[in-house]
């Protein structure tokens, strides 16, 4: 920061004014258009939802176009304005902006307001990204269901006013900074979609049968139960009721399942409970996701969800979930899918006669540890890279909240 340094002590040793937006530039609100105003050619515009969703700090091109006859009902932001969205989902959105570079007005939509200065277009997006003007920004946000900040909010939250030089320093850091960010998150997703790719490969390959493997039937590995046809009352407590969307590719995401009261939890575990070593399967509906069942608690089939029991002298429980997720097994749920009118289900009664080939119980053992700890790395990636690119944005929101923190000049 030398060099921002520098330039302070140089052109405001005694501090830097801060003053309120509203006194530094002016605002105007934009004009209405809708997505049926929209074409693929036409004039340049920007619609409030596409600042948070589609922009950076900056932009040169415009994402959607509208009719060019709408032209004399709309406003427009001039190269160099900042475009501030009034409207959002949250309180974060609400106030993201983006300065507008290119070489020819955008429209803007009334959901959106023109901010229009002297100051350096980036300099004031990137102050609007700091925690000094978020912090007092929320007290300006009316919650009501869609999140709304004035224009006069806006005017009221203060912005330092460094000379034009520090102002552009600030921007060719950040830029740079933002630029390292950026680059290290494509590195990063590029990696674990390798990962991701390698693990696909290997999983397919390992469970594809090949010579030594023996035909069989899936009734003669496994006992295929059916589960309840309806749904029952749930609870916040209690054994769990396990929903078809907890199966997550051979594992139970039970934040997405419930609890059943006692009295029920006996009715509907009449016909079956799923017991340790179990494999549960959507039959309905998110048709070949499966779960291995690795957990001695109390718990119900939910509704479209059937149970494979292992036969232990022949296979290998957790094989069993892998095999079911692998491409034999795969195949043929494609092959036997009967498509509804209202849902895509498989014949659960027929499950038992469908074909399939296992290897012996040395090498299900094998390939369970392969794709087992293969898993786990995939796993730890999938942790371990979006926590380090979390960590690289949390050092560069305190780097840019540093740049952008000065001593106020004495009134």
């Amino acid at each position: 920061m030398s060099r921002i340094d520098d330039l302070i002590a140089q052109r405001c040793p005694q501090g830097v004014p801060i003053r309120p937006l509203g006194e530094v530039g002016t605002f105007v609100r934009g004009r209405r258009f809708t997505k049926a105003d929209r074409v693929d050619e036409g004039l340049p515009s920007i619609h409030y939802g596409e600042i948070y969703t589609h922009y950076g700090v900056a932009a040169t091109s415009a994402l959607s176009h509208v009719r060019p006859d709408l032209k004399p009902a709309l406003r427009f932001a001039q190269p160099g304005d900042v475009i501030i969205a009034a409207v959002g989902e949250t309180v974060e959105d609400v106030g993201k902006a983006v300065a507008w570079l290119g070489t020819e007005p955008v429209a803007v939509h009334d959901d959106c307001f023109i901010f229009r200065s002297s100051l350096d277009p980036k300099y004031v997006v990137y102050f609007m990204q700091s925690e000094a003007f978020n912090k007092p920004k929320e007290s300006y946000v009316a919650r009501a269901k869609v999140k709304r900040l004035s224009s006069d909010g806006l005017a009221r939250l203060s912005i330092p006013l460094p000379p034009i030089e520090v102002q552009r320093e600030i921007v060719r850091i950040l830029d740079l900074f933002s630029g390292l960010t950026a680059n290290l998150a494509t590195q990063l997703d590029a990696e674990l979609e390798a990962r991701q790719r390698q693990h696909s490969f290997y999983w397919a390959s390992l469970l594809t049968p090949r010579a030594g493997w023996r035909a069989t039937t899936l009734g003669e590995v496994a006992e295929v139960f059916d589960g309840p046809h309806a749904t029952p009352k749930k609870t916040d407590s209690g054994p769990w009721y396990l929903s078809i969307s907890s199966l997550k590719n051979g594992r139970f995401d039970l934040t997405e399942s419930a609890h059943l009261g006692e009295e029920e939890f006996s009715s509907w575990t009449r016909r079956v409970a799923p017991t340790f070593g179990d494999t549960m399967f959507s039959y309905e509906t998110r048709l070949g996701q499966a779960a291995y069942w690795d957990r001695h608690e109390p718990a119900a089939l939910g509704r479209r969800m059937g149970v494979l029991r292992p036969r232990k002298t022949v296979i290998n429980p957790r094989f069993l979930t892998l095999a079911y997720l692998g491409p034999q097994v795969q195949k043929l749920i494609e092959e036997k899918t009967i498509h509804g009118s209202t849902v895509d289900r498989i014949p659960i009664a027929d499950m038992a006669a469908w074909r399939i080939s296992i290897p012996t119980l040395t090498e299900q053992q094998r390939i369970v540890g392969l794709l087992d700890k293969f898993d786990a790395l995939v796993n730890d990636l999938s942790i371990e890279l979006p926590a380090e690119l979390n960590a690289r944005r949390k050092q560069y929101d305190h780097y840019r909240d540093r740049l952008l923190t000065f001593k106020e000049l004495a009134a």
